[in-house]
């Protein structure tokens, strides 16, 4: 099974969410403008600065309310799938029979498409600050902690792992990238030259891995984050093809902006396309459609939007590694797609806003679901626990 996290689609468009037999992840999915009018809701609303409304949000066909400015916000906010979660019977990651999750940034830069310095540098505090505040109560991961396996309960224990530059060309593009898709992609205007299908991905992860000597097991997952000016499909072919899921383009794949699985030889990882936001298409992987700006609290909008989903993919990875047989909902919401696009109360300025401290470092990322307080509440998404 798989499911990928939902992409905000604009009228008359939809997230592919659920191709019977086609989806090879679960993905976070972007969010388009022009969605349906919200209906009512009883959460909590998140505070905005003044002078900034919220446009609706629509995620994989389940639209939340508008969050207008500045309502009362005490604990939680309501979740957008069919929770409870439900357990499946399969092990966890990060468990005290599997030690410390590890998580390891792999960033693929062949020549012709690099990656800033900066970017993966917040990437890597964040990363690095997440294991540093391991065990404590004051972020997203904390909320891991209620959820058990059949090889015992997640414990909330990361270690940053030494990051990876992968200079490696690209594999001739199994995915053909259309014509209009090489322009009005990102916020410069400019688009997509090659494609890499989810076997691609795979087969690089696992010559990363096995060329550094590093181990495959349910104590590790490997972040992929790919350069800017490549799209990603879970298959190959066009990119045009609305059977197909892709990252947002200008065509019915558009469906996501990250997703997490399970190799075939039992790799745990993680395809982080590069972030897009402020997009022609309409859609974006950001928060500028909640909370009326793309922000980024360290002063670089292409990192600070990608942590969000790169905290969105590890945990849900955490709780349902093989996408099978963890915790997901009635609908195949995980965790993280109980909250995607719900970032809860706010602080800080426009354009710099956060929702988490993390080891002395401001971020915005979406909030993450709790059982626990959805059987109190009713509601479900959480800064921590």
């Amino acid at each position: 099974m798989k499911h990928p996290f939902p992409a905000r689609p604009g009228s008359g468009r939809r997230v592919v969410a659920a191709a019977a037999g086609l989806l090879v992840a679960s993905a976070l999915t972007a969010v388009a403008t022009g969605a349906q009018a919200a209906s009512s809701t009883t959460s909590e609303l998140a505070c905005v600065a003044p002078g900034h409304s919220q446009a609706p949000a629509h995620i994989s066909g389940v639209v939340h309310a508008v969050r207008p400015h500045c309502q009362a916000h005490t604990t939680s906010d309501a979740a957008i799938g069919a929770p409870p979660l439900l357990f499946h019977g399969g092990p966890m990651m990060d468990t005290a029979r599997t030690g410390a999750l590890v998580v390891t940034p792999i960033y693929w830069n062949p020549a012709g498409y690099p990656i800033d310095s900066g970017y993966k540098s917040v990437i890597n505090q964040y990363l690095s600050g997440i294991a540093a505040d391991s065990g404590k109560h004051t972020n997203v991961f904390s909320t891991l902690t209620e959820y058990s396996g059949s090889n015992g309960t997640i414990r909330y224990k990361v270690s940053f792992g030494q990051p990876i530059s992968d200079t490696d060309a690209l594999p001739t593009s199994s995915c053909t990238v259309a014509t209009n898709d090489t322009t009005k992609i990102y916020a410069d205007g400019s688009g997509y030259s090659a494609c890499v299908d989810d076997d691609q991905l795979i087969a690089e992860t696992n010559h990363v891995v096995g060329s550094h000597g590093l181990p495959v097991d349910l104590a590790h997952i490997y972040v992929l984050f790919l350069p800017k000016h490549v799209e990603s499909c879970f298959v190959g072919g066009s990119t045009t093809n609305g059977s197909n899921a892709c990252t947002i383009n200008h065509h019915k794949s558009a469906a996501y902006c990250a997703y997490h699985s399970m190799a075939p030889n039992g790799t745990v990882y993680a395809n982080m396309p590069y972030p897009i936001y402020g997009s022609n298409t309409g859609y974006t992987c950001s928060s500028e459609f909640d909370l009326g700006a793309t922000e980024a609290p360290n002063g670089n909008p292409d990192a600070d939007t990608e942590v969000s989903p790169t905290s969105h993919e590890i945990m849900e990875a955490t709780t349902d590694p093989d996408t099978e047989t963890g915790w997901y909902d009635r609908l195949g919401y995980e965790n993280g797609d109980e909250c995607a696009y719900v970032f809860g109360q706010v602080q800080g300025t426009q354009g710099a806003l956060y929702n988490q401290v993390v080891n002395g470092h401001h971020y915005l990322t979406q909030e993450e679901f709790s059982n626990r307080d959805f059987a109190s509440t009713g509601l479900g998404c959480l800064p921590y626990e």
